[in-house]
């Protein structure tokens, strides 16, 4: 009984919602271990279970080591879940509703400077696969695409003469975002090899980057490529998000436009973008700190 019902809030999360499947996975483990909590406690439907009962295995599973983070995606699924039985008439109040979510230490996104992603993107591919990883990486930086959206773009997603490209972001939601002139020049570069492969292979498709079967490139193959690329190039540690962080920190600090980069990072909340903007002070603050003849080392209070 309680495992159907997790079965149907998952389904209804994927058809309707459409999380992604990170996204389900992660509720699929938080609500079946709040399952095997219940039946341990001999409840037997969900709506048998309390606030106390809810408080007390949250508790249970902060003792085991669990990270803040991990309880506020807890509670968040329980949340979810309990207000998707209120709304089926399956119980009557959410014994989630009055439980808060500790508070996290809000960890600012890595950016590269201008100089280290110049270094990594600055130089002339040999051969087929180098060709089409300097393009994704340009096209990661120029537009600050997430990773699985670049590797779901197809043909038809890319206007390489106005420089657009439409992109289908979380939740399903669409946006059209711009494409620098060097990222172009580099996709461009691509579609060149792009052509022989599929006819090579014999693997029609629409994807733009394909893997060297033809096929459609995964995200994990996206993050090896670019790690090699990264040691190559002299620039390790470098990931596909923090080019999109880069992206969206350079953008902010020579524009100042905040609801620009929200609408092009495809933030359906500017308080994600925000963050942003603290990434940006911390920059000027050390800028601030090596220029500033009051604020230099040394200086002694003339008190």
């Amino acid at each position: 009984m309680l495992s159907t019902e997790i079965k149907i809030f998952l389904s209804y999360l994927e058809s309707v919602k459409q999380y992604s499947p990170h996204t389900l996975v992660s509720y699929q483990r938080d609500l079946e271990k709040l399952s095997e909590n219940m039946k341990d406690l001999g409840l037997e439907d969900w709506g048998s279970i309390k606030e106390h009962d809810l408080r007390t295995f949250v508790n249970a599973e902060r003792r085991r080591g669990l990270s803040p983070r991990s309880i506020q995606r807890l509670l968040s699924s329980c949340r979810s879940f309990f207000e998707y039985l209120m709304i089926e008439g399956q119980i009557k109040l959410s014994p989630a509703q009055n439980i808060s979510s500790p508070k996290l230490s809000q960890l600012l996104p890595k950016a590269m400077d201008a100089d280290l992603v110049q270094r990594l993107l600055d130089f002339k591919p040999k051969g087929m696969l180098e060709v089409r990883d300097k393009a994704m990486a340009e096209l990661l930086y120029s537009s600050g695409l997430r990773l699985s959206e670049v590797c779901k773009l197809d043909l038809q997603d890319l206007d390489v003469k106005e420089r657009t490209c439409r992109v289908v972001g979380k939740g399903n939601k669409t946006r059209i975002v711009p494409v620098g002139r060097k990222a172009i020049q580099a996709i461009r570069d691509w579609f060149m090899y792009r052509s022989e492969l599929i006819e090579s292979k014999g693997t029609p498709t629409d994807a733009i980057f394909l893997n060297n079967k033809g096929i459609r490139i995964s995200s994990r193959s996206v993050q090896l490529r670019l790690e090699k690329l990264c040691l190559q190039r002299g620039v390790p540690g470098i990931n596909p998000h923090m080019l999109r962080h880069s992206f969206a920190s350079h953008v902010l600090e020579s524009s100042g436009d905040l609801r620009a980069v929200q609408e092009m990072l495809g933030h359906s909340d500017i308080g994600t973008t925000q963050i942003y903007t603290k990434l940006d002070f911390q920059h000027l603050s050390k800028v601030y700190d090596k220029a500033h003849p009051r604020a230099k080392k040394g200086v002694k209070d003339g008190n």
